[in-house]
């Protein structure tokens, strides 16, 4: 797949770019991609809820109604789950949500991810990008330039670039990573991506097993 180069004024460079058919032009596996999500956002749960427990309530445990001659069930003590103030019944407890997933299907899914965005056309390739400073109007420029203002893009960049990321901190409908930052949920969050070309020589390396 050859995507054309353009500049950050969104003007076609002449130049093109091959995009490896290993990695965007796979079979997407979608249940690949279900894993991959579900532990993202498994990964995501600090897992401290807790609520308390009749067990631990400081209180008496007398029964409060005698045992006969009263017409019904004998009621527990003050720390009854069905008084008020009563310890919470079945409540929830710290737990640790993470789970294992292998490495090779995580691979599936991110390659299955972007080989849907290749396949919806909602990939861009522009030139390295080089902010002297970081300037939220410069970055908005370019987005526009580039027709993605609206789609929710993910610039991906091939290693850190504070004046990039500073530039679209503010912005809620844009985002910046590096390629070794990239999952599968992030890429399928947004709408757009938009590469460099040094990050499509990046993903290429990190995907290539």
């Amino acid at each position: 797949m050859e995507l054309s180069i353009l500049n950050i004024k969104g003007e076609d460079t002449g130049r093109k770019v091959s995009l490896s058919d290993a990695i965007f032009g796979i079979e997407p596996n979608d249940h690949a991609i279900y894993l991959d999500v579900k532990q993202y956002l498994a990964n995501q749960r600090q897992g401290t809820h807790s609520s308390k427990g009749r067990s631990q309530l400081s209180g008496s445990t007398r029964k409060l109604g005698k045992q006969k001659g009263s017409g019904g069930a004998r009621p527990g003590d003050i720390k009854s789950g069905v008084r008020v103030g009563g310890g919470r019944m079945f409540g929830p407890t710290p737990r640790d949500y993470h789970f294992k997933l292998n490495k090779k299907v995580k691979q599936l899914a991110r390659k299955s991810a972007l080989s849907y965005k290749a396949i919806n056309n909602q990939i861009f390739v522009v030139e390295n990008l080089n902010f002297e400073t970081p300037k939220t109007k410069e970055f908005v420029a370019l987005t526009k330039s580039l027709q993605v203002a609206d789609k929710k893009p993910l610039i991906i960049l091939s290693s850190a670039n504070k004046n990039v990321y500073l530039s679209a901190r503010n912005l809620n409908t844009a985002k910046v990573v590096t390629v070794s930052e990239l999952s599968t949920y992030i890429v399928l969050n947004a709408k757009t991506l938009v590469l460099t070309e040094d990050s499509v020589a990046a993903v290429e390396q990190i995907f290539k097993a």
